[in-house]
Parts: C-alpha cells; structure tokens; sequence
C-alpha cells in the first residue's frame, strides 16, 4: 500500500447535470477519511455537459475532479465506464474507492474490483479508519440485516459502496480550490458493445425515495392501490415519498421503484413510517437505520413493533386518517 494514497469518490449526477445527494454525501465522508490519512480528497465524474458539476464537486471539497466530459457518455455503460476508472485507478494509486449505494454504484462497483484484482464491501452503514493498520474497515449489516459485521482488506484500492446517509453534506464553499483534470477519451476505443436505443421515463416521483427524509411505506395489509393514495397524502404533507414492502409491488399496487428492502431500495430516512407492514427481515434491512420508525399494524406480535420507536396496535384504517388530519391542521397552525 506504500504506493497508493488519497480517496476517490466516483461522483453521480441528476437529470439536471448536478451531483447527487448521495455523491455530496459521500464527498463529506471521503473528506474525513482522507483527513484522518494526511492525504488528499479526489473525485471522478463521467458524462456529457457535467463540466459545471465537477466545479460544484470541488465546492464540497475536493481537491482534484478527474473529468471525463463526452457524448459519448451521455448514457451510463458499464464497460466504458469501468475501462476509465480502470486506468485512472493503475495511474493515480488511490488507496481508497468509493460508491454509493446505487445502481450505478452496485453495477460498476463490482466490475472495478475484478478488473482491479481487489476487494469489495457492498452496502456499508459505516467507514472508519484503523488506528493501528491505517486500513479502511468497511461496517455492513449481515443475515438480513440482524448483525453486522467489519471487513477490511490489504488489497488496494479499498473499496467500498456506501448507503444513502451515512455521510454528512458538507458546506458548498466558492472559496474553495480544486483542480479538475480533463481525461484524455477516445470515444472510439471505448469497449461498446452495449448501447441504448430507447428510453422510457417513468413518473418521476417529487422527492426521490433513497433521498427523502420522510418515507411513507405499506405492506400487504393496506389492500390495494386506493390505501397507497392515503399514504401519499401523509408523504406529500411532509415533503417525503412512498414506498414499499415486496408484496403490493408483486400485485402491481405501486411501481417496482417504490420497494424498499434487500432487493429493493435501502432507505436511512428521519422517520419512516411502516404502516400494515409486518416487519420481514427482508424488508428490515432495507430501512433498519431509519433515525425513528413508526409502526401501525392490527397484530401487536407484529416483529415491525421490535425494531419501531413507536407503534400503534389497531388497524390502520381506523388510526391514519384520523392521524392525517390532525398532522394537516398542525401544519396550517
């Protein structure tokens, strides 16, 4: 490891061509990894038309943005994506890597470690650095999410994908001083085997599930898509978003997107609401860090009551509307 050093964060951007929650996130805890190591702050950030992000990158503190700013990365492919970072990894040595936990993040994350012959830790809930070895050591939950474990590893570049929420923010300063390095792209030598030749947006929720500070979700015992709608009232009143256990995406009650669990989205909000939902370890490990959890379900053994902050044991028709409405009078006040 004598030879490799500082932290890479792979930036993301929005639709709007601006980083991520979970990029900004991530640069903050890179800042204090890199703090604790004496070494420096850098970030990659590939696409077309970002060149005003990777300024931004560096207003949230990083000290180097290597920028690969081309049409032909307009759409996300993962095989030129991983043939840069490949060779920007073999020329800059960083020790540490990091992703977020996203679809990008869980689709190149993995294809780097191969091509790089190290290791990789998927859906960290906390980084730190060793006293003793200087290693990154990589916390995340195991057996649904009912222990967690700590893995580090010798191998460089360490690597890791972090949750939504684990990193703070930092400050967006001006004032701060950067170098954005343009990589040399010859489009034409990128591997290319895949490409995009249609896309289908979807409804674009207001608030991004992964990012909201406020989730709404429902199980099974909601019923049908006419008790999702209620829940999206409550989300709506508090700037959130909704989601859900496996079983009413399985019926087709809310899209597929809206799914948080091990197979679905994993979501640290302020406060999650679970309502009719019985608390499987699947879905437990996908909102288990939630800062509060509140629980409405009919059948007090329930296993959501175990894990919620608070809980209400009656069935939700009978307490949420009546819960909504005096939110909605409190938020007039």
């Amino acid at each position: 490891m004598a030879d490799h050093g500082g932290v890479m964060v792979c930036a993301e951007v929005t639709e709007e061509k601006r980083p991520t929650q979970m990029t900004c996130e991530l640069l903050g805890l890179g800042g204090e990894l890199a703090a604790e190591l004496g070494q420096e702050l850098g970030a990659v950030l590939i696409g077309s038309g970002v060149r005003e992000a990777a300024q931004e990158l560096v207003q949230y503190g990083a000290i180097k943005v290597y920028l690969a700013d081309d049409p032909a990365f307009e759409d996300y492919n993962p095989e030129p994506y991983t043939a840069l970072l490949k060779e920007l990894c073999e020329s800059e040595k960083p020790s540490i890597v990091l992703f977020g936990q996203t679809q990008a993040g869980q689709d190149l994350a993995p294809r780097l470690a191969f091509v790089m012959g190290t290791s990789l830790t998927t859906d960290c809930v906390g980084l730190a650095i060793d006293s003793q070895s200087g290693l990154l050591l990589r916390t995340k939950p195991i057996y649904g999410g009912n222990a967690l474990a700590v893995y580090s590893s010798e191998a460089v570049p360490q690597m890791a994908t972090v949750r939504a929420r684990v990193g703070e923010v930092p400050e967006q300063k001006v004032s701060h001083s950067g170098e954005i390095i343009d990589l040399k792209v010859e489009a034409g030598d990128l591997p290319l085997r895949v490409k995009t030749t249609k896309r289908v947006k979807g409804e674009a929720a207001e608030v991004k599930l992964e990012e909201a500070k406020v989730v709404v979700s429902g199980g099974r015992g909601i019923g049908g898509q006419e008790g999702f709608e209620q829940l999206a009232e409550l989300a709506a009143i508090l700037g959130g978003a909704v989601g859900s256990s496996r079983p009413p995406c399985d019926s087709g009650w809310v899209p597929s997107s809206a799914q948080v669990g091990i197979t679905g989205v994993v979501v640290a909000p302020e406060i999650y609401f679970a309502v009719a939902i019985s608390g499987s370890s699947q879905h437990l490990s996908g909102m288990s860090d939630s800062r509060k959890i509140i629980a409405m379900n009919k059948d007090p053994e329930a296993y959501i009551f175990k894990v919620a902050d608070y809980g209400v044991v009656e069935d939700w028709q009978k307490v949420f509307p009546v819960f909504v409405s005096k939110l909605r009078d409190l938020v007039k006040e």
